[in-house]
């Protein structure tokens, strides 16, 4: 027999309640476009430099070469803003669909996004693909944690550490290359440290049915005194021998890498990102197209009822948060092994939290994680190439862009999505 603590459901809106919040959302949907429409023409049509915007479309280097992208900053902002504003009038207006919906959404985003480019480059040159690289590259440890984050909670499991799985990655991946000279060791050595921090947050949440978020709040923190303390006493000292990795060279696709525009982003870059697609389309197609998906999700909805048809809730509660720390693990190599090379305090800064963001605006979802987390990380690298530009923005306000997108993200999809039932319910069994 099988017990599992169940909250008690709220009692069911009434159809005029349920219409009322459609019309809410809907006016609070148009008035955020029509913001972003107007704040083109104002904020970027009206006030933008003299001087052409370029936007380079190729790297240096490059066996193509295409002449930048030349626009008026000005006149392309106002643009840009009209048609948001008509965008956000049909979101009134109409009765749209959800592909429309979100058709309107991307578009509206991207014409801001255009605006913001032309003002931020007036009379300079910005490389959009290398924007683009830098984006995809970024994005690598957030994707790898939000498909931790994915893996765990579709079994159940509230996981807040990726954080700190991430900044163990780091870590061992740094120590272990150094040492032994060997960048894909200090690979496997990431991933196993992922792996044992997920198997503590299953000790504790699963066997011993500690809240979750106390026991990932708990983790991030031994995380990050362990390794501070560890990279002043250990690392400093032996820096040469214990902290000084190399790091994986890029690998360019034969062919793909030629393509422009496309090529360069996704097929010349280093083998974290080959890792990133291999484990995404496993991760998607194991969990919806797979029998053990459909025992996860089982799980994740309903343990009890998972139970009684002989699935072993439990085995693969335990399966899959140690799977997804080696996911994060992997994640966090790249931040050292990567892409700078050493171990530094605090490598992570919030990246993990980050993650957590993308799976809630990918709806539990590998591939919606996946486009949340190239989202962030196009708002990280958009601040690394405005304080490279000179912008009149403060560089504290440019730093703050990547979380100021987390917050704005995460504002708005709370409450129009659903986790699985049981996420975060500790399963008894008696």
């Amino acid at each position: 027999m099988t017990t599992t603590l169940a909250p008690s459901l709220p009692p069911a809106a009434s159809p005029r309640t349920r219409r009322r919040r459609r019309v809410d959302k809907k006016t609070l949907g148009g008035l955020v476009i029509g913001v972003l429409g107007l704040v083109d023409i104002v904020g970027f049509g009206l006030e933008a430099r003299s001087g052409d915007a370029r936007l380079g479309l190729t790297l240096a280097g490059a066996s193509v070469h295409l002449s930048p992208l030349k626009l008026p900053p000005g006149p392309t902002a106002i643009v840009a803003g009209v048609i948001t504003l008509v965008l956000a009038a049909l979101w009134l207006r109409a009765e749209l669909g959800k592909l429309a919906r979100r058709a309107v959404i991307v578009g509206s985003g991207m014409l801001f996004m255009l605006s913001f480019l032309c003002w931020a480059s007036s009379g300079k040159t910005m490389s959009l693909v290398g924007l683009l690289q830098s984006s995809v590259d970024r994005s690598i440890p957030i994707v790898l944690g939000a498909l931790a984050g994915c893996l765990c909670e579709r079994a159940g499991v509230v996981n807040i550490a990726i954080e700190g799985q991430l900044l163990f990655g780091a870590f061992a991946g740094a120590m272990v290359a150094s040492a032994s000279h060997s960048l894909y060791l200090g690979l496997v050595a990431a991933a196993l440290a992922g792996a044992l921090l997920g198997l503590i947050l299953a000790l504790f949440a699963i066997r011993y049915a500690v809240n979750q978020i106390v026991v990932g709040v708990v983790l991030n923190v031994l995380a990050t005194g362990l390794t501070g303390y560890l990279y002043d006493r250990v690392l400093v000292k032996y820096q040469n021998t214990l902290n000084s990795p190399a790091v994986f060279s890029r690998i360019s696709i034969p062919l793909l890498s030629k393509i422009p525009i496309v090529g360069p982003v996704l097929f010349d870059s280093s083998i974290f990102l080959y890792l990133t697609y291999v484990i995404l389309v496993a991760v998607q197609i194991g969990l919806f197209r797979t029998r053990w998906g459909l025992r996860v999700r089982a799980v994740g909805e309903h343990p009890v009822a998972a139970e009684t048809v002989g699935i072993r809730v439990l085995g693969i509660r335990y399966a899959n948060v140690m799977l997804g720390g080696l996911v994060a693990g992997i994640g966090g190599a790249y931040l050292t092994i990567g892409s700078v090379g050493p171990f530094g305090k605090n490598v992570s800064s919030g990246k993990g939290f980050i993650a957590l963001a993308a799976v809630i605006f990918g709806r539990w979802t590998p591939i919606g994680a996946m486009f949340g987390a190239l989202l962030f990380g196009f708002a990280d690298a958009v601040q690394n190439i405005l304080s490279v530009l000179g912008t009149s923005i403060p560089s504290d306000f440019l730093l703050m862009i990547p979380y100021v997108a987390t917050i704005v993200v995460v504002a708005g999809m709370v409450g129009r999505v659903r986790p699985p039932k049981a996420d975060g319910q500790p399963y008894v069994k008696s």
